[in-house]
């Protein structure tokens, strides 16, 4: 049995790509009676039914690491998370709302702050440094300059990665510009990715090195949180977590408690202003939760 990964599904046909290239399978009447529906990202194995036309049939989905929604793709193992400097300006508070959901799925996360040359006063920089300490890596670039390129190069190599962030912050662009050159496997995607628009209704995975994979999500101008439970909260703000469970009080909400172990961390640990993006992202849960009472 040859093993790949799913890089493509539409029409109940499944595009495999394994290290002979990518096969055109049906998925086994089996999964459907499972009620198991294969999923781009998914590895799996396939049976080839004729290597010269490279059709198959997909005959096992190995277990999975999680599955997003949104889009819909299974195995992800990072979220790059791409705002600009400048046009649009940065909303941080969409930055934040990227983020939490991301910890939630427990992925890997690397923020990418795009545009830099547009920004003559750099005002990215101050940003940048709030997020390094709070825990993550921040990569600072230019796609029209090449600013940054081959470190973003290294954080996506050997990984499923997702591209998230608002229309207009030059996703599509950055990975051209990362990738430049980069024979992409079939001519579809190659287009799709230099037109830059984000009409397709199915999600799919671009091969951009040997063991690497993108697949490039739609904008959004606003993300709801609601599912997230207002008492959770704490656990997905990366640097408040570890010290979730030194609080005085089990169930310690870090607002009003005495001997709040979070509340004392910050302006050391823990940034003044990540930590009244807690206060108002709580505020904000709890209200919805107790409207919908």
């Amino acid at each position: 049995m040859k093993k790949g990964v799913i890089v493509k599904g539409i029409g109940g046909f499944y595009y495999i790509d394994t290290e002979d290239g990518v096969y055109e399978t049906r998925a086994r009447g089996i999964f459907r009676k499972e009620g198991i529906r294969p999923t781009v990202g998914d590895y799996v194995g396939i049976s080839v039914l004729d290597e010269d036309k490279k059709k198959g049939s997909l005959d096992e989905i190995y277990p999975r690491k999680n599955e997003l929604i949104r889009p819909k793709v299974s195995n992800v193992e990072q979220a790059v998370i791409v705002f600009a400097a400048k046009s649009p300006n940065m909303n941080i508070d969409l930055l934040d709302r990227f983020l939490l959901l991301a910890e939630e799925q427990e992925l890997e996360i690397c923020i990418v702050i795009n545009k830099i040359d547009k920004d003559k006063k750099e005002a990215y920089k101050p940003v940048a440094e709030l997020y390094r300490k709070a825990g993550y890596p921040v990569i600072c670039t230019s796609a029209e300059e090449g600013l940054g390129l081959d470190e973003l190069h290294d954080a996506l190599e050997n990984k499923i990665s997702v591209f998230a962030g608002p229309s207009g912050v030059g996703k599509s662009s950055l990975i051209n510009a990362t990738f430049e050159g980069l024979n992409l496997s079939t001519g579809e995607l190659s287009e799709k990715i230099q037109r830059g628009r984000h009409t397709t209704r199915h999600a799919e995975l671009i091969r951009i090195t040997d063991k690497s994979y993108i697949v490039d999500s739609p904008g959004f101008t606003s993300l709801f949180l609601s599912h997230i439970p207002s008492d959770k909260l704490h656990y997905y703000f990366k640097e408040i977590e570890p010290f979730v469970h030194d609080c005085y009080y089990n169930g310690c909400l870090h607002i009003h408690e005495p001997d709040c172990a979070v509340k004392g961390e910050v302006g050391k640990s823990i940034s003044e202003e990540r930590y009244n993006r807690y206060l108002s992202l709580y505020a904000e849960l709890k209200e919805e939760e107790d409207r919908r009472k």
